[in-house]
């Protein structure tokens, strides 16, 4: 550790010295923390990101070139693949072969979840939120139970016990309390061995006029590095390392975010397997030109994701000779890597990566000591996003899905016009509904009359005609389910779960 000169002198190179102002009002517990903090900054780096940060900010440099639009190009066609697009043999083809990948052991599933619920209004992590399911299950739980499905799928099929490794990639903020809540919740029925935790690194936040903020008189405000700190983060933890020790090829990554997503999807692994990719991407296809989403496309040759912002309207609204839309591969931050790409990229591209702008309001101590929280931005957080490494690629392929079964993302408390815990709930209880019709189920009103079937409903604005819900423990993405509910007449509200599967087997 540092001494206070030591520490003086060199964040006065770097014109930071403003960070020891509050110096001698710490306790001596408190001065040893914030040596200990202010040891770890890289002096060149720190200089480097508060010079880049203002830049970057201020216009002083473009994310992209002039005339971007010229030099997009969409996914070729034959790196194309979907659910819509794939007949039902090539389909079963492609999970075929995630199934026996994931039962020899060679699949695991990475989550990226620094963030924490702010938005939400909550101050724990967004996967320890509960939207309102008739379960009061929580997106952690939900997608452990996911896990455990696909094991026993991949196990019953091949005569194997087998092992889906979850990685969760936390930040600062949320690694104690997710700790704290999977050790709580006996990790959902999952081996503890193999649920792994680790910690993205941090970064410096930024005031406009280049200079650190404080957090607290001995703390410096730091926020995380983006999704894309990911790769720095598998080199920190050896991540690597552990996939390798476990037979791990194949990663599939995905945010926390997003209550419909497939872990360990069978079908999209088995796809991105048969084509020898080493880097794929899952995307939607997008509802409307304008509609605020990245796209994944090719830009001068390369593989990357356009934010919608970078590309102009004309640009947007290109449709091809049956009118579908030209860009229209919607990015949803769920990805397939090699453990070989990623060995790759944190060995030879992880400091070419992309720094992105994030203009935030973060809470900072004024010069008299006072703790301020502004009403509007006041600095500067520099991300990297986990999808910039499309580049670096040598066979990169897209997979198209069906919006209404694999995304519906939670971003914003209710309130707020898109992505809040009522649009999800509603698009996993109407994807059940679903499966439960497409099973033979009949669901009957208060009066015990059958209700009309409406097997097309998938919008977001109104609840579903009926209320269901299928535990992922009973049901991964709908198989199994005719045998217990064909020809049944059921009463709503409705929940699945083990031991109501018991029951039907046994009438």
């Amino acid at each position: 550790m540092i001494t206070f000169e030591e520490a003086k002198t060199r964040l006065e190179v770097v014109g930071q010295s403003h960070l020891l102002r509050f110096w001698p009002e710490l306790s001596e517990l408190e001065k040893s923390r914030f040596l200990g903090e202010l040891s770890e900054l890289n002096i060149k780096e720190l200089e480097d990101h508060c010079r880049g940060a203002t830049k970057a900010a201020f216009g002083q440099q473009t994310s992209l070139q002039d005339g971007l639009h010229r030099e997009m190009e969409p996914v070729p066609p034959e790196f194309i693949g979907g659910v819509k697009r794939s007949d039902k043999n090539t389909l079963d083809d492609w999970e075929n072969e995630g199934i026996l990948q994931i039962s020899r052991n060679k699949v695991a599933v990475l989550l990226l979840a620094g963030g924490q619920g702010t938005r939400l209004g909550v101050p724990y992590p967004k996967g320890m939120y509960s939207v309102g399911l008739p379960s009061k299950k929580t997106l952690y739980q939900i997608q452990a139970e996911r896990i455990r499905k696909v094991q026993e799928l991949a196990a019953g099929k091949h005569g194997s016990k087998c092992t889906v490794p979850w990685y969760i990639m936390t930040s600062e903020f949320t690694l104690d309390p997710t700790e704290k809540f999977f050790r709580e919740n006996h990790h959902f029925g999952l081996d503890p061995g193999n649920v792994v935790m680790f910690e993205q690194r941090m970064v410096p936040a930024v005031g406009f006029d280049g200079k650190l903020l404080l957090e607290q008189k001995g703390k410096i405000a730091m926020a995380p590095d983006g999704n894309g700190g990911l790769y720095r983060a598998l080199v920190d933890n050896q991540v690597l390392e552990d996939m390798e020790k476990r037979g791990v090829e194949y990663l599939h990554v995905y945010c926390v975010d997003n209550i419909l997503v497939k872990m360990a999807d069978p079908v999209f692994i088995g796809f991105c397997v048969r084509k020898g990719a080493d880097c794929g991407a899952k995307v939607v296809e997008k509802a409307y030109p304008e509609e605020p989403v990245g796209v994944v496309c090719q830009v001068g040759g390369v593989y990357q994701v356009v934010e919608y912002s970078e590309v102009l309207p004309e640009t947007a609204k290109l449709r091809g000779a049956a009118g579908e839309l030209v860009y229209s591969a919607g990015n949803i931050c769920n990805h397939f890597f090699t453990r070989d790409f990623l060995r790759s990229v944190t060995q030879h591209f992880q400091g070419e990566l992309k720094q992105h702008v994030a203009l935030k309001k973060v809470p900072f101590m004024d010069e008299e000591g006072n703790l301020v929280k502004p009403s509007k931005p006041n600095g500067i957080k520099m991300e990297k996003y986990v999808f910039d490494v499309f580049q670096f690629s040598k066979k990169f392929v897209v997979f198209e899905v069906p919006r209404e079964e694999e995304f519906s993302p939670l971003k914003n408390a209710d309130g707020a016009a898109l992505d809040t815990p009522t649009t999800a709930r509603r698009s996993l209880l109407a994807q059940h509904y679903r499966w439960a019709l497409a099973a033979g189920a009949t669901f009957l009103d208060h009066q015990g009359a059958p209700l009309p079937p409406e097997p097309c409903r998938t919008s977001q604005d109104e609840d579903p005609p009926v209320v269901c819900e299928i535990s992922p423990l009973v049901s991964y993405f709908g198989e199994g389910l005719e045998q217990l509910l064909k020809d049944k007449a059921i009463t709503c509200p409705f929940i699945l779960d083990e031991v109501e599967a018991e029951k039907l087997l046994k009438n």
